[in-house]
């Protein structure tokens, strides 16, 4: 009798044994990985400006940390994580991921439940205020903001002097005075003005954002083009400068970086990040210098705006805590990091306490000793804060079609309300 009980003692522990661990791997595979990951993987794109500064901050964390950073090309980023988190499955998805601000929204509305809020893991009053907003959803924190695409206006010092200008002519004027400005470099010169490519119309985002405006509403839902005054005056613009006959027209990127290598534009209006490119060109060193960018001529405009920028999310799968707080430690709060990220990569954060580092106030000889880097970190918290809301580049697909129809003579209420019913019909 008492072996019959000793055996059903037996057979019941090795049933719930054999429960506990069937439940554990159903959980591992519907979250993607082990209980407690020895290590935290990430994906990035770019291995000299995101994925080295992520090695940086694996060397700064201070404790033993297996990081696995995984190369991707932004675009296969953004095709990745719609087909895993569609499929309802985070099987292969990494702990950490980088995202263009302008596309973050789109995956936070739609798969709220796949990523990690981490708020208590860093102050958010420390990051500069415009990249809050498309980095949170409903009250949460979910992205940790890394670069800026704080614009500035690169341009020719000796262009500018040829012309009879200098670098006060330049500070804090309206997209009408530059349109002026250019006529005359060009007239003087011979040179063109910027290169544009007419299929993008990132010109026409940095103007807008420096008036507080989007293609969307507040909410981030509504489409915002018929009644929006800043994109009026920003097509406005963007023609004028087309009639100017100051634009060299570029059509990829290798085009857009010749256009200034090879002397042929007076300005560059673009984001920190292309800094590095400019100075490529040894040449030229000493021949730049950077300027705040144009601001529109209406009300609450501002010498102050972005182009581009990305932030840092933890996906809701295991080695989520140990994967934010590697984060908050580096990213979040490390002043002496984001020297290094200065000095080593020329990345600019948008961690605002570090801007009295050191890094931040070293003359840039290329640009004729001038504090580029507190230069932008100063216009930085300038720049007004939007909504992108979810179809920033599915609206402006029918914006650059548009846009076309204008240069052509089309009425610009027209193009706008045309615009306008595209978008509202095609988002519904």
């Amino acid at each position: 009798m008492m072996r019959f009980s000793q055996l059903r003692i037996w057979l019941l522990v090795v049933a719930v044994v054999t429960v506990l661990a069937l439940a554990a791997c159903s959980s591992d595979e519907t979250s993607g990985g082990e209980a407690e990951p020895d290590k935290i993987t990430a994906w990035a794109w770019d291995p000299h400006f995101n994925i080295a500064a992520l090695e940086i901050a694996k060397e700064s964390y201070g404790k033993d940390l297996e990081l696995d950073v995984i190369e991707n090309a932004q675009d296969d980023i953004v095709q990745k994580l719609n087909t895993g988190l569609s499929s309802g499955s985070m099987k292969g998805m990494p702990n950490i991921v980088l995202i263009e601000d302008q596309r973050a929204q789109g995956f936070l509305q739609s798969y709220p439940d796949a990523f990690f809020p981490i708020d208590e893991y860093f102050n958010l009053d420390d990051f500069a205020p415009y990249k809050l907003e498309p980095t949170s959803f409903d009250g949460k924190q979910y992205g940790l903001p890394f670069d800026t695409g704080v614009t500035g206006l690169y341009f020719r010092t000796d262009y500018f002097k040829e012309a009879g200008y200098t670098k006060e002519d330049l500070m804090n004027i309206t997209w009408e005075r530059y349109i002026e400005i250019g006529k005359d470099v060009k007239a003087k010169t011979g040179k063109d003005m910027m290169t544009l490519d007419p299929n993008d119309l990132g010109i026409i985002r940095v103007m807008i954002q420096s008036a507080g405006s989007w293609y969307m509403k507040e909410d981030g839902k509504t489409v915002n083009l018929v009644d929006n005054e800043p994109l009026r005056k920003a097509f406005e613009n963007y023609k004028a400068m087309m009639e100017a006959d100051f634009i060299k027209a570029n059509s990829d990127w290798s085009q857009f970086l010749a256009a200034f290598n090879n002397g042929d534009v007076a300005t560059v209006p673009s984001g920190n990040w292309i800094t590095p490119s400019i100075e490529a060109e040894d040449s030229q060193a000493g021949k730049w210098a950077v300027a705040p960018i144009p601001k529109l001529d209406i009300e609450g405009s501002v010498n102050a705006s972005n182009l581009g920028g990305s932030s840092f999310y933890v996906l809701n799968i295991p080695g989520k805590e140990k994967a934010a707080e590697f984060l908050g430690k580096t990213f979040g709060s490390n002043k002496e990091f984001y020297q290094d990220l200065v000095l080593e990569v020329g990345a600019l954060g948008t961690y605002t306490p570090a801007s009295d580092g050191e890094a931040y106030q070293t003359e840039n000889e290329f640009f004729g000793g001038q504090s580029v880097t507190s230069d932008f970190s100063k216009w930085m918290e300038e720049i007004p804060s939007v909504n992108y809301g979810l179809h920033t580049y599915a609206i402006e697909d029918i914006l650059v079609a548009e846009m076309q129809n204008y240069l052509k003579g089309k009425n610009l209420d027209d193009v706008l309300a045309d615009a306008q019913a595209q978008a509202e019909a095609q988002l519904k």
